[in-house]
């Protein structure tokens, strides 16, 4: 768990935490002229847009208006065939998936549940235990790396990609293109994470291109901040990096030592030479010209020396093909850095989407707007309350799901990503979720009608994979590891031994899945969705605190959407339908969407509802 300005949000091998620090800025007046080296800087960008803008026009392709649908996977497990899973296993005992795993058919199974964009989550070189000094590139010291495989949000080279992923690992990077290519190939967009924040404690960049500076390289290292640094320092001292005290197959790699002196502040805003286990201890945090330690006062003028590195980071993968960012911790990174960033980057290519991981709803609005970002997390407010709902806990009510949409995010609900699983968060059928994957269809409805906005499945998700074992550093935690090398058994089972047919699957495992992929293909296309208004259905007939139903129309389609996520009462009630609503499209025959079957319901303005327990209907009328 980890704090943002008070509110709770999920990590990764992380205990509570709060970061002093985090808060949010106001765009100021900016000028990119501040010194000779920014103007140089400046001018090679702009020779940089002219130069990418007609691949960018190449390279564009519209979503023909239907709502974003981000099929996450990390490439590291998603291709991953080996089944011997043992706990902090290498690489050669546990193996690893690579770009190539994810053929053709791999790439048709993923649009079969009608995604759009694939996040390749992990794909840019992050630090790891496995060694690759024999291509260039030193090995990582165990005493700063979570897990055997490492973090993927501890980057070690921004401008590589992940040698666990190559098949040549001279050729990675022609691995990745040609990944992103196949991709584009089935009209499928592309996402990778851009981890602004931080970087890992060996950053080093073995691939920069020529004239690139690396992070720190330049840095008056006697100075705790310095508008011209790109790393905080705590000057005189040297690192002490934190002991778990456990035994683990690591604990011979470790001595708990790792040379950095002076020592460099900790991601998490831990301006300390000795952070804790519980601190993001292997990254270090990046200086975007806020003095946290004096009043977070702030030196954005002339532009420091993070945000253009990190402008030129997002063209060059811009440049590569990538159609969108996922950027992690958005937060923690001044909004003004965003609100100059987001712009420039979009000149090469205008449909670039970039979507902000965020926790703090009172700064939704602010981040949209003044930030520039496309889309948020809605983690904190839709799935934290669909989860109480899922896992039947005593204090779940569907007035969660109403204050989302009426207050949360009221007017920029088309704004905010809807998901249920991602690599941060239990997964559905986990026994500390809900234990079985089918409990949370009736919140998956919700989550895919309540906006126009993405919506988000996590590969496996739709097999119902548990996230079952003690993977090695990611323990036994009810999520898929991250750090470590591992074989994901359920989705392994779809993968077929990269058939990607689904051909080990259950039966109740491909009924699940075929009912992600019905609802999806409906909700993605849907007008009434995609451009539709929203009306809350009044309590009626038996309906209580768990039962929640509500309308989307539009002038081409109306939807009535009803969940039921009571585990033991059937829903019953005649859902009164507004003369306003009636009046909007003339009469279709009332269908359920979700089953193609047609109600025999006659026209009029009620519609009848007698919905099972844990159960979702979406009608179109």
């Amino acid at each position: 768990m980890r704090k943002v300005k008070g509110v709770k949000v999920e990590g990764r091998g992380l205990k509570s935490k709060t970061l002093s620090g985090g808060g949010c800025y106001s765009a100021q007046s900016l000028s990119v002229f501040g010194s000779n080296k920014v103007w140089l800087s400046a001018l090679f960008f702009t020779f940089t847009i002219l130069s990418l803008s007609s691949f960018a026009q190449k390279t564009r392709t519209k979503m023909n208006d239907k709502q974003i649908v981000i099929y996450q996977l990390l490439p590291r497990l998603f291709g991953n065939k080996n089944t011997t899973n043992i706990p902090y296993g290498t690489i050669e005992q546990n193996g690893s998936g690579k770009f190539n795993d994810i053929t053709d058919k791999a790439l048709d199974g993923i649009k079969a549940l009608h995604a759009n964009y694939v996040w390749y989550t992990g794909a840019i070189a992050h630090a790891s235990l496995t060694d690759y000094s024999a291509y260039g590139i030193k090995v990582d010291d165990a005493d700063v790396v979570k897990g055997r495989a490492g973090s993927p949000y501890a980057i070690r080279d921004y401008y590589d990609v992940d040698p666990d992923l190559a098949v040549d690992v001279k050729n990675r990077m022609k691995e990745f293109e040609a990944l992103v290519k196949r991709t584009h190939a089935k009209n499928l967009k592309v996402l990778i994470d851009f981890v602004p924040n931080h970087v890992a404690r060996s950053y080093h960049s073995y691939a920069k291109p020529d004239g690139v500076v690396d992070f720190g390289a330049q840095d008056e290292v006697t100075k705790a901040f310095s508008p011209k640094n790109d790393f905080y320092y705590i000057p005189g001292q040297a690192l002490v990096v934190p002991a778990n005290g456990q035994k683990t197959p690591l604990s011979a790699l470790q001595d708990s030592k790792f040379e950095e002196n002076p020592a460099k502040a900790t991601g998490n805003n831990v301006f300390s030479a000795q952070p804790k286990y519980d601190d993001w201890y292997e990254t270090i945090k990046l200086n975007y010209g806020v003095d946290y330690q004096n009043g977070e006062k702030q030196y954005f003028d002339p532009i420091p020396p993070v945000w253009i590195k990190m402008r030129d980071i997002l063209i060059y993968w811009t440049h590569k093909g990538v159609d969108g960012f996922r950027c992690d911790m958005a937060e923690m990174v001044p909004i003004a850095f965003w609100n100059w960033v987001i712009p420039q980057v979009k000149k090469v290519n205008p449909d670039l989407i970039f979507l902000g991981e965020a926790y703090n709803p009172k700064v939704y609005k602010q981040y949209l707007d003044e930030g520039k970002f496309d889309y948020l997390y809605d983690k904190v407010g839709l799935y934290d309350g669909l989860k109480k709902l899922i896992r039947n806990e005593p204090t779940a009510d569907v007035a969660a799901i109403k204050h989302v949409w009426q207050v949360e995010s009221a007017g920029f609900g088309k704004h905010m990503l809807r998901f249920l699983e991602n690599h941060d968060e239990e997964r559905i059928a986990s026994a500390g979720f809900a234990g079985k994957a089918e409990l949370a269809l009736p919140a998956m409805l919700v989550s895919a009608t309540l906006g126009a906005g993405p919506v988000m499945l996590y590969f496996g998700q739709e097999v119902g994979e548990p996230g079952k074992g003690q993977e090695g550093f990611g323990g036994d935690d009810n999520r898929t590891t991250i750090f470590d090398y591992w074989g994901v058994p359920d989705h392994q089972k779809w993968m077929n031994g990269g058939l990607f047919d689904g051909g080990k699957l259950s039966t109740s495992q491909q009924n699940l899945r075929a009912y992600y992929q019905q609802l999806l293909k409906v909700t993605s296309t849907s007008d009434a969705v995609i451009n539709g208004e929203i009306y809350e259905v009044p309590v009626t007939g038996n309906m209580n605190k768990r039962m929640y139903a509500f309308i989307r129309y539009s002038g081409k389609q109306r939807l009535l959407v009803v969940a039921n996520f009571d585990r033991t009462e059937t829903l019953t009630a005649n859902i009164e339908i507004p003369d306003q609503i009636l009046k909007v499209k003339s009469s279709s025959p009332v269908t359920d969407l979700l089953t193609d079957k047609k109600l025999n319901i006659p026209a009029g303005t009620s519609i009848p509802v007698n919905m099972a327990p844990v159960s979702a209907q979406l009608i179109e009328f």
